[in-house]
């Protein structure tokens, strides 16, 4: 309800700063201030914001984050093990070569 309000009294003081630049003969400036100042209300307007403001304040989103965490440190652990057990480049292009060789 209040990031509600809030994104509505953001997009109208935006119209209402692109209406004071467009007075100026700025017209361009005042085209994209206005562009910027109705994203927060066109956000509202889909639901998005009630998506964030759902999800920024649950406790099961925020577990699920960390074990999203977990999962990506997982995997770069065992890339790093991975690369640390192959040697040099060299080291493994040699070993690939002499299984191409002995399985032929």
């Amino acid at each position: 309800m209040i990031a509600e309000t809030v994104c509505s009294a953001v997009s109208a003081a935006g119209l209402g700063i692109a209406a004071v630049t467009a007075f100026r003969r700025r017209f361009l400036a005042a085209t994209r201030i206005a562009a910027y100042s109705l994203v927060p209300i066109g956000l509202v307007m889909t639901g998005v914001v009630g998506w964030l403001a759902d999800t920024a304040f649950s406790p099961t989103a925020w577990a699920g984050f960390g074990l999203l965490g977990c999962a990506w440190v997982l995997f770069a652990t065992t890339r790093a093990v991975e690369r640390r057990r192959g040697g040099t480049r060299k080291e493994r292009r040699a070993a690939a070569r002499a299984a191409e060789g002995g399985a032929v």
